[in-house]
């Protein structure tokens, strides 16, 4: 499998934040694919192999995204979440998903334990827009080894509203 967003690390591309913080994306069924991880009190527990099936298939397709595609959890539960990984194109054998809607975007960096304090934080700056959130989704934007790399863990949250 190739890897068409080279990166220092050979695994995920540096983050540039200043693309996605505080702002207003509006999408128009924009394709991703989709797939679910199961989790452990919300802790992910299959993340990696989801990912591998996931890129596989968007290789075998040749649907990579001119940019490192964005890639939504949206935690159903405490049990599982869904995946969503931007493509360029439909992928055979994927759930192929188009999203749409108006997001407000905000990023934020640190551990995963702050995932709680960066909640109230996008829902005080999303009501103080005067608008009320119908859906979050989180872009976990490396993976644990190349945010210790970098040295920044940046998570962007997206609030549909």
């Amino acid at each position: 499998m190739k890897n068409p967003y080279p990166s220092e690390t050979g695994c995920c591309a540096r983050f540039n934040p200043e693309r996605w913080d505080e702002k207003e994306v509006v999408w128009d069924n924009k394709l991703f694919v989709k797939d679910r991880v199961r989790c452990f009190f919300y802790m992910p527990l299959n993340f990696s192999k989801v990912i591998v099936r996931q890129l596989e298939k968007i290789d075998k397709a040749d649907a990579y995204t001119p940019e490192p595609p964005v890639c939504l959890s949206d935690h159903t539960s405490k049990w599982n979440m869904d995946l969503y990984i931007e493509v360029a194109k439909p992928v055979n054998g994927a759930e192929n998903t188009p999203l749409s809607g108006t997001y407000l975007t905000k990023v934020f960096e640190g551990p995963f334990k702050d995932t709680r304090i960066w909640c109230e934080q996008m829902k005080d700056w999303v009501a103080r827009k005067g608008k009320a959130i119908k859906r979050t989704l989180m872009y976990y934007t490396t993976c644990p080894k190349c945010a210790k790399h970098y040295g920044k863990n940046y998570v962007v949250y997206f609030a549909q509203v």
